[in-house]
């Protein structure tokens, strides 16, 4: 039964739209006049939430298909992490268009002295390539090694955020934390896994390397 849920083509439908539901939410407010007293404040912070959210999803995807032996989710892992790719650009969006209104020499200025912005900006950048070479056909060109070691990046864009969002809020810092503690967990886990993975290599390479013993027969 959750096998037929997980490969069916309307879960990806569902699940897109489930993805779009906080954008609706802040356009149906927004006509609604309901932006609280700082409309542009409340959608850059409720649009780089979701960023970190869905980055923290995508990131997510790969240990939960291990632990829970369902690998048919790895379906679900391009779609998440260009949704976070979609509201960083949200986020990002807003800040130059509502925010600072076009003027990009004191947005440049912003980017080199306030340092919340600097790291900032540097995770979504980093977020450029991966949303690019999402498909199938880069895949191919990079090769599977070289995109995975790019798309490796993910936890250097997701550490950025963290870095960003706990310098940007200054006091009440619980929220920041508690993806940087998701982002951590799902780091040591990635590095836990790569460990034991090049033992078990190694393990194999001295096992092929050993000589067979000889017996009687053949002496």
């Amino acid at each position: 039964m959750l096998n037929a849920i997980l490969t069916s083509k309307w879960t990806k439908v569902f699940l897109f739209l489930l993805c779009l539901a906080p954008a609706a939410w802040l356009v149906w407010r927004g006509f609604q006049g309901d932006l609280t007293a700082d409309p542009i404040a409340f959608i850059t912070h409720t649009t780089g939430d979701w960023t970190l959210r869905f980055i923290v999803i995508t990131l997510a995807i790969t240990p939960l298909r291990k632990l829970l032996r369902l690998p048919q989710l790895i379906r679900f892992r391009r779609m998440l992490g260009l949704f976070a790719f979609f509201y960083g650009c949200l986020h990002f969006s807003t800040w130059i268009g509502l925010d600072k209104q076009f003027a990009w020499a004191e947005m440049w200025k912003d980017v080199q002295k306030r340092r919340f912005i600097t790291v900032g900006f540097a995770g979504f950048v980093l977020m450029i390539p991966l949303a690019i070479t999402s498909t199938a056909g880069w895949i191919r060109r990079l090769g599977g090694k070289r995109w995975q070691l790019l798309h490796r990046a993910i936890y250097l864009t997701a550490m950025a955020g963290v870095i960003h969002y706990y310098w940007l809020v200054k006091s009440d810092v619980r929220k920041p934390l508690e993806y940087g503690l998701l982002v951590g967990i799902l780091l040591v886990w990635r590095l836990a896994a790569w460990v034991i993975g090049r033992r078990k290599q190694a393990a194999a390479g001295s096992a092929s390397r050993r000589p067979e013993p000889t017996t009687a027969e053949s002496a």
